[in-house]
């Protein structure tokens, strides 16, 4: 067996992370695309500063992904927003800088939570989304 050195592993770990957050940053960056600029007018945000969230329905990678506004709030954390990976409800949370995160991807935070959405698509390769109890 080949010794493998720390320069190859190092190497092999780069390599990995730049092919695994490339389709994280290009979702990122499609989310952000098509959105109007509403050039910088006060009082349009809700009620916590941020701008209202807009409701969506597309096929990403061959799953459906849905995510609109509710009445309630969230489950745990009042976030007022559903996301729904092929109709499993995926369980996300606004940060207090305006980010979010999933049950799925809790440690990436995203813009948007489309964006939330896509990036548990991404990860998870194709398995299926068990509901957050």
């Amino acid at each position: 067996m080949p010794d493998i050195t720390r320069r190859h592993a190092l190497g092999a770990a780069a390599a990995l992370a730049v092919t695994v957050g490339a389709p994280l940053t290009a979702a990122a960056a499609d989310d952000r695309t098509g959105h109007e600029d509403h050039g910088g007018h006060g009082g349009h945000g809700d009620h916590d500063g941020h701008q209202p969230l807009q409701p969506f329905d597309e096929v990403y990678r061959g799953r459906r992904i849905q995510g609109h506004a509710t009445e309630g709030g969230g489950h745990h954390h009042g976030t007022g927003y559903a996301v729904f990976v092929d109709g499993a409800e995926l369980h996300v949370m606004r940060n207090a800088d305006g980010s979010w995160i999933s049950v799925v991807s809790h440690y990436s935070p995203v813009p948007t939570p489309r964006a939330a959405a896509r990036a548990a698509v991404d990860e998870l390769q194709g398995a299926r989304l068990v509901p957050f109890a």
